[in-house]
């Protein structure tokens, strides 16, 4: 019986030891459908190349109703003003986020098709389309002539990554009341570009507004006149 135990314990431990392993490498593809809708406004005349808004949203007009998106901003704005420019605003789908590189390619297909001049491009977003400005600008700095994000929150990421848009004319604004996105967020990122020696960024805070900082900003002509006076430079200069 001891002979039997020993040769047992001799027997397992032989096949404990024959374990092998092995590596190797696997790739593969993931591939995600996503479908925007847009609204795209057109200049009284097109002879000429023309500077392009884009104009994104926040969650409140995300849906299939493309009349979301003309509530707030340029849109409507251009209900009661003319402005010599394309204007582009997205529509997200009620269930779904911004996707940086959807907005991207969708700016491409409109300046492909229309008269739009390259040097004088420029994005801006309120609350989630705030940060999608920030994105947006950040994965292709050298798109944009100018950017204003307004009470969007901001990633870690993106405030490790200031200094990719340094060279950028920014205006940042943001409600000191935000009770949904902190002001702090754009405290930090404008401190962050400043560090970045950014030549051209301001951040405005307003002490009696909450989350909605946008309506004062967009139903002002200024901003329309500071960002159509923005042309594209070589970031190096």
């Amino acid at each position: 019986m001891k002979h039997l135990t020993t040769l047992l314990v001799v027997l397992f431990s032989t096949i404990g030891f024959a374990q092998t392993e092995t590596t190797g490498k696997f790739k593969t593809v993931v591939v995600t459908n996503y479908e925007l809708g847009y609204a795209l406004h057109k200049p009284a005349s097109t002879k000429d190349k023309k500077p392009l808004i884009v104009f994104i949203s926040g969650d409140g007009e995300k849906g299939t109703d493309i009349e979301k998106v003309k509530i707030n901003g340029p849109f409507k704005y251009l209900k009661s003003h003319a402005l010599d420019a394309y204007v582009l605003a997205p529509q997200c789908k009620e269930d779904e986020n911004w996707d940086i590189e959807s907005i991207y390619q969708l700016i491409l297909k409109v300046q492909k098709e229309n008269n739009i001049d390259s040097s004088r491009i420029y994005v801006t977003g309120l609350s989630s389309g705030g940060w999608a400005t920030w994105n947006l600008a950040l994965s292709h700095p050298d798109m944009f002539a100018a950017i204003v994000p307004i009470s969007g929150f901001v990633d870690l990421i993106q405030l490790e990554e200031a200094c990719k848009i340094a060279h950028i004319p920014i205006r940042i604004y943001h409600g000191l009341l935000d009770d949904v996105v902190k002001t702090d967020y754009a405290v930090t990122i404008y401190k962050e570009l400043k560090k970045c020696n950014a030549k051209d960024v301001k951040l405005t805070i307003f002490d009696d507004a909450g989350h909605d900082s946008w309506t004062r900003v967009y139903d002002n002509p200024d901003i329309y006149d500071w960002m159509l006076k923005q042309v594209k430079t070589n970031k190096n200069q």
